[in-house]
């Protein structure tokens, strides 16, 4: 069904980007340009505005007394702003989508979408923030000096390794949530999934062997989860193979990924590590052989989540594994991080949450592997974002998870 557009640009062609060689403009091309025509989103006001009385509560002279006792006691900001329930959702534009480096402006509709799904799927407002610069120290002091307007950060598509560094420091440096979803969200998703695939095979998560695909954001925070979640073994292969102790190439952040994974000491090439694995997960773009896929253990699992065409086409990947999932909405098993990021950030704004821990994000996958219940089937090992449990299951259990290990605020 088609979006309602309720905030459509005037009529007026003025400024019009329109093909070459031709006089349509782009709406007349592609309905994706007509949804996004004015932007996606608006602010609206909470309170009216009809009179001057309305208008003397809402401004001056009302609003100099709740200023003033905000100086008084700063944590008044909660109750009295929009602060504790708004996510600023920051990039730098350079690893947009499959895109790339395409900068700030152009990463400004993935943005503004990003903001619709955290108000559609968590009820939680957030504002798109598009930062024209890119070196580490610039885009941690903008976004705290931009921090108390919000009560949380959602950092989204800046390229590895440096998103690593930005979340670090910005977490240090600041007292509320900073979420770096093309990491974290990927990885409370697959975790879920990994989970209900591995009870709908009678196995423990303990039980298994993974290969990770992939030793950017995504790949290595999905290893790090995995090993804290229980997992057997993971090792986690990039372009020059799989990443082990003995590579002398190793940037600080895959020295660091080499400690803690690859307990089997596999060496080699990702095709190597596959064999006998019971478990693949794809965070690469790149493409896996089908040769290499056939020797993997029987009943292994295929997550093959690069957009838009998996590491493993689903028609191949189901030959050989007894669970599939991609990325994609037109499959089944969709391992989506609007699943994760809109309940996790409801659930922390709910505690005012001073930040988001290991075990919150353990709690979140297991609520959102617990949505799925007796329905469990192999083309079901994750809920749909639409369905309407997903949010409130993972909302409570991450503020219960921050109450109990202590970081909750109320």
């Amino acid at each position: 069904m088609a979006a309602e557009i309720v905030n459509p640009r005037s009529e007026s062609k003025t400024g019009d980007t329109e093909h070459e060689g031709s006089a349509e403009p782009l709406d007349s091309f592609d309905p994706a340009f007509a949804l996004h025509r004015g932007g996606k989103m608006a602010v609206q006001a909470t309170v009216p505005v009809r009179d001057k009385d309305d208008l003397s509560l809402a401004y001056t002279p009302g609003v100099a007394k709740v200023c003033s006792a905000i100086a008084e006691q700063p944590e008044l900001v909660h109750d009295y702003t929009w602060k504790s329930s708004v996510v600023a959702v920051v990039t730098d534009g350079t690893a947009v989508l499959g895109l790339g480096d395409i900068g700030p402006e152009a990463s400004l509709p993935v943005m503004e979408g990003k903001a619709i799904l955290f108000k559609q799927f968590g009820g939680v407002d957030a504002v798109p923030i598009a930062l024209a610069c890119t070196d580490v120290d610039e885009i941690v002091e903008t976004v705290v000096r931009l921090a108390p307007s919000f009560g949380g950060v959602n950092l989204e598509d800046i390229s590895a390794p440096r998103c690593f560094e930005v979340e670090r420091k910005l977490q240090e440096r600041l007292d509320i949530p900073v979420f770096h979803d093309d990491q974290h969200g990927t990885a409370v998703v697959t975790l879920a999934a990994l989970r209900n695939a591995a009870r709908l095979s009678g196995r423990a998560l303990g039980e298994l062997r993974a290969v990770i695909s992939g030793a950017g954001a995504a790949g290595v925070a999905i290893a790090k989860m995995l090993v804290e979640a229980g997992i057997g073994d993971v090792a986690v292969a990039d372009r020059k193979g799989v990443v082990s102790a003995d590579r002398d190439d190793l940037t600080p952040v895959k020295r660091e990924l080499a400690g803690f994974t690859n307990k089997a000491g596999i060496t080699g090439s990702l095709e190597a590590a596959l064999e006998g694995a019971d478990v693949f997960i794809g965070v690469s773009g790149g493409t896996v052989a089908e040769s290499a896929v056939a020797t993997m253990a029987k009943g292994a699992f295929v997550f093959a989540m690069a957009n838009p065409n998996p590491e493993v086409h689903p028609e191949v990947a189901h030959k050989y594994a007894a669970v599939v999932a991609t990325g994609r909405s037109d499959f089944p098993n969709q391992i989506n991080n609007v699943l994760a990021f809109p309940g996790i950030f409801a659930g922390a704004l709910q505690v005012r949450a001073s930040r988001i821990t290991e075990g919150m994000k353990l709690a979140a996958a297991e609520a959102l592997a617990a949505v799925v219940g007796d329905d469990l089937a192999a083309d079901y090992v994750i809920p749909s974002p639409f369905d309407e449990r997903v949010a409130p299951a993972v909302t409570a259990a991450v503020a219960a998870a921050a109450r109990a290990e202590g970081v909750a605020r109320r």
